[in-house]
């Protein structure tokens, strides 16, 4: 246990960090997986409108709590399962 009233605010700090970070990845992942099942539910219209949205979380993320390349890859991958939509 921290002794020192810096090191307390830190455990602090760090606790409120951990939440918000905790909480974009998981909106990432759930707008993800909204956007691959409109993609594989072959719904053209939906697919495109969540993918716009999934990019931007996917890159707002990047900025803080993903690599900016795996970031691009993921938006990539789905760009393309997107584009091959009839």
């Amino acid at each position: 246990m921290a002794n020192h009233k810096s090191a307390k605010k830190r455990i602090l700090v760090t606790a409120k960090k951990n939440a918000v970070n905790t909480a974009r990845r998981s909106s990432v992942k759930t707008v993800t997986k909204k956007a691959v099942k409109a993609i594989e539910s072959n719904d053209k219209a939906a697919a495109i409108v969540l993918l716009r949205d999934a990019e931007s979380k996917i890159m707002k993320a990047a900025k803080k709590i993903m690599p900016k390349k795996r970031a691009s890859r993921k938006i990539s991958r789905m760009t393309k399962k997107a584009n091959k939509i009839a």
